[in-house]
């Protein structure tokens, strides 16, 4: 099966080693994404609901670029900094998903790379031929 790697420009990929996403057949995986803007800086700092939208905006456009739309993904992973906002990463994870309804965790942790993220996600979608 062909494998195509997705970059999204960071300069982190080929220092750490890793792609913004990877699909192979109708499989596409999205890597743990933060809210870091273009320019390097948190996006919505201090901000659970600013920080999801932003972050689904980017998983969003991956999978546009790999074929695929947000009707593709079947799982989401959530690592958050204070699960106690669960709402307000809720209320952004619902926005995007509330008809899909994939399979989530959210899971909290220690620390994120950055001090100012306060969740990181990632993503699974199989491209499904029939859909239009």
């Amino acid at each position: 099966m062909q494998r195509t790697n997705y970059s999204s420009g960071s300069k982190w990929e080929h220092v750490i080693g890793y792609s913004r996403a990877v699909k192979v057949g109708n499989l596409v995986e999205v890597t743990g994404t933060v809210a870091s803007g273009d320019d390097g800086k948190v996006v919505g700092k201090d901000d659970p609901y600013a920080q999801t939208k932003y972050i689904y905006e980017k998983i969003e456009a991956v999978l546009i670029r790999a074929g695929a739309t947000m009707k593709d993904v079947i799982r989401v992973r959530m690592f958050v900094t204070d699960i106690s906002r669960w709402q307000e990463y809720g209320k952004a994870h619902s926005e995007f998903f509330r008809d899909i309804r994939p399979c989530n965790t959210m899971v909290e942790v220690n620390a994120l790379i950055e001090a100012d993220y306060l969740i990181e996600i990632e993503a699974t979608a199989i491209i499904n031929p029939q859909t239009p």
